[in-house]
């Protein structure tokens, strides 16, 4: 299976132009899934359990798409009414009875409003999961929302999940994604900056052991005057675990003063562990500023043995060493509870 494509090709000995999948077969029959909890904090935001048509501009791949308009499991829509503020947290917990879920979720923030949404998978038990999910976020004028993504599906698990958010005047989104599990994790990210002064801020940390394999692919379109985008990921690969990274900004006729910035970090804390990026600029437009980055190497041994040298091992050193390294994109979410949970689970899969 051959998916999650970047927007423009690069040349082929990059091995990163797609994602192939040999040992993977996506599942025909879609059983039920009920193990989902919702909670707010209000009455201020709307829920209903049917969403609108589906018509992603990139997505992860025709069949992907395709199985979550035919056979979605959980549909829910999200609307929040002008001038509101609320909180909302949605808990998909996979067991033995809740193996399967695919997902469409739509989010619609209107004029002036304030909406912080937290998504969440979890699979503590060790058998096989996937998980096929579709977000999008409409973020109307002068709206605000923030989105805290967290995968915490085990390690013999498959994750897909493509998110497409389109951001009028003014609009803005902020997400935190924190991408901790699955055998395969992939994920296709696109936004579209409409209109003047809309912005977008991504944070997102990733960690992998074993031999999950993750795929990152961020997309951002930049059209209105004095759009923002700022993309930040900070990794860390031990074992035999891969990433491949794909971040492109581009910037559309129409787009003048827009600023775009990429930056992505991998540790690598393994012999082992493979890195693959491919940080784009693309532009159509004078009048703007872009840049970006990326880099991998292994944990500096100056550092590991100075924290060493005041009695920690050097498992507790590492530990120490990736925790410092997330804290800066955590300092994004306001949850004690789940930020200690976020760190809790970074000692766990690196013991």
């Amino acid at each position: 299976m051959i998916l999650n494509e970047t927007p423009v090709r690069t040349a082929k000995n990059f091995n990163i132009n797609n994602i192939k999948l040999d040992s993977f077969s996506m599942p025909q029959k879609i059983e039920p899934f009920s193990n989902v909890i919702l909670s707010k904090n209000g009455k201020k935001v709307k829920i209903e359990e049917d969403t609108d048509s589906i018509n992603l501009v990139y997505g992860l791949g025709k069949d992907f798409l395709c199985q979550v308009k035919e056979n979605a499991n959980q549909k829910l829509k999200i609307t929040i009414d002008e001038n509101k503020k609320e909180d909302l947290q949605i808990d998909f917990e996979f067991n033995n009875k809740n193996k399967m879920l695919v997902e469409d979720i739509q989010i619609i923030a209107n004029k002036n409003s304030k909406l912080t949404v937290i998504i969440k998978y979890t699979s503590n038990e060790q058998i096989e999961n996937y998980h096929n999910g579709i977000i999008r976020v409409n973020a109307k004028e002068n709206a605000r929302v923030n989105i805290i993504f967290v995968n915490f599906m085990n390690d013999i698990s498959n994750n897909f999940i493509a998110i497409e958010n389109e951001l009028e005047q003014n609009a803005k989104i902020n997400y935190c994604i924190v991408d901790f599990g699955g055998k395969n994790s992939i994920t296709n990210y696109y936004s579209n900056l409409l209109k003047d002064n809309s912005e977008n801020k991504i944070n997102c940390i990733y960690l992998g052991k074993n031999n999950e394999l993750f795929d990152l692919n961020y997309i951002a379109e930049l059209r209105g005057k004095k759009t923002n985008v700022e993309i930040e990921v900070q990794g860390a690969l031990t074992d035999n675990a891969k990433k491949h990274f794909k971040g492109t900004i581009n910037f559309k006729k129409g787009a003048k003063k827009a600023k775009g910035n990429e930056n992505e970090n991998c540790m690598l804390l393994t012999d082992t562990a493979k890195s693959i990026a491919l940080p784009m600029l693309l532009c159509s437009e004078e009048d703007v500023e872009g840049n970006h980055s990326s880099s991998a190497g292994k944990v500096s041994e100056k550092e590991l043995f100075y924290i060493m040298s005041r009695g920690f091992t050097k498992k507790e050193a590492m530990k120490l060493m990736v925790r410092a390294r997330f804290n800066k994109i955590l300092e994004c979410i306001e949850n004690e509870e789940l930020k200690n949970e976020i760190l809790n689970k970074v000692d766990e899969r690196l013991d």
